[in-house]
Parts: C-alpha cells; structure tokens; sequence
C-alpha cells in the first residue's frame, strides 16, 4: 500500500525544525509532504534544504486545516493519507501497526495511534488520547481524557478497538474513502472537522479504529491554544454545525436545542471567571451558526447512524457524578 505522510504547515519553521527529523527518520515505507499554507516565514526553503526527500505542496492561500488540506491532497498519490499535525513526534515503526490493520480490515477507512502527551510523555494527550467518542449532546471526549482530566498511560489502552473519531493530529485514512465524502468540510476551517468526516464516514458503513500498537507524542495547541477566544469560537460553531450535519432527523431538533441552553450555562461560566473574549466567542459562534444553517442542513445525507453515541452526558457524569475517567 502506498503511504503518504502529510504535514500541514503555516509559518512553522521552528517545529519543523524540531519535529521532522522524526517523521524522516522513522517513515521509510512512506513518501513525506509538507503541505504549506502561504507560509510567510522560510518554512519551504528549511524543508528543501535539509530534507531534500519532502516534497513540497504550496497552497495559494492559508486556507486553515479543513481546505488546506482538501487543496494539498488533490496532489497526492497514495492509497492512505497519514495527515499529521507539525507538533508530532512519531516513533520507530509507529506505520506498519496501522498499515496491517488497514490491509486485514477493508471496511476499516480511518485510523488513529496512541497519542500521548510530547511535554509528559507518560501523559495521555488532549487531543485524541486512546481514540474518540462523543456524548448524547454531542461533546467529544476520549478514553484517556474527559474534559481537562488526563489519564497517565499505563498500557491500559494498549489495544486495537472501534472508535467514533480519530485525532485531526494523527490521521490515517483511506484515499479512496476520503475522495467519496469530499474530504474535509471547508466551512469549519479548523476543529472538529475530524470529527464531522468521521462521523460522515460512519453514516456510509465505514468503522473508525485506534490502534494502540503504533505510538505518536504531540505538543498541542501550538496553532491556537486553548486561552485563544478564536478556538473558543470555532469548537462552540462548528460542533453545533456538525450536529446539524449528522444527528438523525428525529433527533436534530431536540439536541440542537438543548445543546445551545448548555452553550449558554457555558457563557455564564466564563462570565463569572472574568473571561469576556470567551463569552463574546459564544455569541459569536451562535450567530454565525444561524447564518450558516440553511447550508448545513442541505449537506445532511438520506442516512444518519442512530446509535453513534454514549446513551449518558458526559457533562452531567463529569461535573455532577464526578465520573472523570474513562
């Protein structure tokens, strides 16, 4: 199977510069790419000058996660995609785990690895952690992370299971399975979009995987961190965009709604820890999500996965029952 590492980059030299020699070194079975979202800094000419083996795709424009790698795949060859965040260090054979299970599981289009902590290695990461669920409401969580609780790994996870979505971070996924959904939606720019193709892939029959066998350390948040209140903005919009996209009709209207009230309880929270910008990203998101929801519902497919999510709500299990493992 022909395997294609792409990294998307926007004016990060200085992660490059700390984290490709690992993706290089420990990629032999696969041809690396940077992808570059008009860079402004010298990301292209750092890449072609010490790792002449890269391939360069130049994006005309910073197009954000979503379209920036919708534009950048089309000029790739290759049976999986691996997209890969620029604050990843990957391990020694961290492909074959993933490349087997694609080759025994036909039916299995994405894959996430183990994703632990880069600042604490024997940390699970935020971002994907031991694989991706999401809740009743539609509040994704992880095994491994709830919240802001994160799991140390103790080879408890160690295992290859059915997930519902895989880390935008570490990504592998099918070509061919990617080109039938139209990839990534562009209209999220960044977050949760990993979430919306899985879940869209679901809807086709496909199964979502992680693979504990195949071990990759992320940073996060080197792009936009968490105090960011431009994350705050696109988490709170494009989830509300994603449940338009995908939750089964008899349900859309009810998680919908109940889904803002906990949006608004959210903004209220903020208000009472002083954190204006946060707030202001809450109204922000919602009324930019009633100018695109005309759009979105008309994206909606014929067939929406009824049993996608955990029966409970992972905010009342969490802040109520105090439930904060897996």
């Amino acid at each position: 199977m022909k395997i294609a590492v792409v990294i998307l980059n926007w004016n990060g030299k200085k992660l490059l510069e700390q984290f490709l020699p690992s993706v290089v070194q420990n990629s032999p079975e696969a041809t690396v790419y940077l992808a570059d979202n008009a860079s402004t800094d010298d990301s292209i000419s750092f890449t072609s000058t010490h790792f002449p083996s890269v391939q360069i795709i130049k994006n005309e424009y910073n197009f954000g996660f979503a379209k920036g790698y919708n534009v950048a795949l089309k000029n790739v060859d290759a049976d999986i995609f691996a997209l890969v965040n620029s604050d990843v260090e990957v391990t020694p054979n961290w492909l074959q785990p993933i490349l087997e299970t694609f080759k025994n599981e036909p039916k299995t289009a994405i894959i996430q690895p183990k994703i632990l902590d880069y600042k604490r290695k024997d940390y699970f990461e935020y971002a994907g952690a031991g694989g991706g669920f999401i809740d009743k409401y539609g509040y994704p969580f992880c095994r491994g992370r709830i919240f802001e609780t994160i799991e140390k790994d103790q080879g408890h996870y160690n295992d290859n299971c059915e997930i519902f979505w895989a880390s935008g971070a570490c990504f592998f996924i099918r070509s061919t399975v990617y080109k039938e959904l139209n990839g990534f939606d562009n209209d999220f720019f960044a977050h949760q979009e990993e979430i919306d193709l899985c879940w869209r892939a679901i809807n086709k029959n496909y199964t979502i995987k992680y693979n504990g066998l195949s071990t990759i350390y992320h940073v996060g948040g080197a792009t936009l961190n968490e105090e960011n209140p431009k994350k705050t903005f696109l988490n709170f919009r494009n989830s509300l965009l994603m449940l338009t996209k995908n939750l089964p009709k008899e349900k859309l209207f009810q998680i919908i709604f109940i889904r803002m009230l906990l949006d608004g309880i959210a903004g209220i929270r903020f208000l009472f820890q002083g954190k204006f910008a946060h707030l202001f990203s809450i109204l922000k998101a919602h009324f930019h999500y009633y100018h695109l929801i005309n759009k979105n519902l008309k994206k909606r497919d014929n067939f929406q996965a009824k049993s996608y999510f955990k029966k409970n709500s992972i905010v009342y299990d969490y802040y109520v029952t105090n439930k904060h493992n897996f």
